[in-house]
């Protein structure tokens, strides 16, 4: 499959789920979701994964000032909770369908603003915008193709200020092979492989959990640019 044809089929199938059940598709835990029970889903994923990391996250600044981006937001049940914590949160995904029933869901939050991007990169933001630390979860699991992943990566790289933490979750299940079509099922990384892309992208992969599970999850910290060169 030709990776223009990938991108696609990434887009259409998330269109059509997030037509199905949007809530169901981004989180599976329940097939029926309430606002309520949506918006706590969210707050309980920043709770886990945010609030008990704030050192890394924040590094001293005042989270209310803090602008913050995520990948694949979804129908914006995460999207809502970061918008509890920081100032301004960016979001993106590459399914124009959640990007609309996001709207709707965080049409009372101003800080938040969201964008349909192209399953690739982030040149929907602009070039001017700076991020002081991004988050994704249960998104890059999907994904069937490495090279998409590793393109956002250094998209990611780019728009985050120097030292700023990724915080992000990738498929640690090694034990399976990944159809370039499968865009439920995605590719998976093994240890050294996260350390090689974190590296290969301008990043320190300093800390990692879960390698070799669903949920491997990875903290990229953008080397300062002196760093950078010092390694090339």
């Amino acid at each position: 499959m030709k990776f223009e044809e990938q991108l696609d089929k990434m887009r259409l199938d998330w269109d059509e789920r997030a037509r199905q059940n949007a809530r169901f598709f981004v989180n599976t835990g329940r097939e029926q979701w309430t606002d309520e029970e949506f918006r706590e889903s969210g707050r309980h994923t920043v709770e886990e994964e945010i609030l008990t990391d704030m050192i890394n996250i924040c590094q001293g600044k005042d989270p209310k000032q803090m602008k913050v981006l995520e990948i694949g937001c979804g129908a914006g049940r995460v999207t809502r909770a970061l918008s509890e914590v920081f100032g301004e949160v960016w979001a993106v995904d590459v399914s124009g369908e959640m990007i609309r029933q996001a709207g709707e869901f965080l049409r009372d939050r101003p800080n938040v603003h969201l964008l349909q991007n192209n399953g690739t990169d982030l040149r929907a933001i602009t070039e001017n915008e700076s991020f002081d630390f991004a988050f994704s979860t249960i998104v890059f699991q999907h994904i069937p193709s490495r090279d998409v992943i590793v393109r956002y990566v250094r998209e990611v790289h780019r728009l985050l200020r120097s030292g700023a933490l990724f915080k992000f979750q990738v498929q640690g299940d090694t034990s399976f092979e990944t159809k370039p079509d499968d865009t439920w099922l995605g590719v998976s990384f093994s240890d050294a492989q996260a350390v090689e892309m974190a590296e290969s992208c301008g990043f320190e992969a300093r800390h990692r959990h879960g390698a070799g599970q669903q949920y491997f999850w990875l903290w990229y910290f953008k080397k300062p640019r002196r760093a950078m060169n010092s390694v090339a």
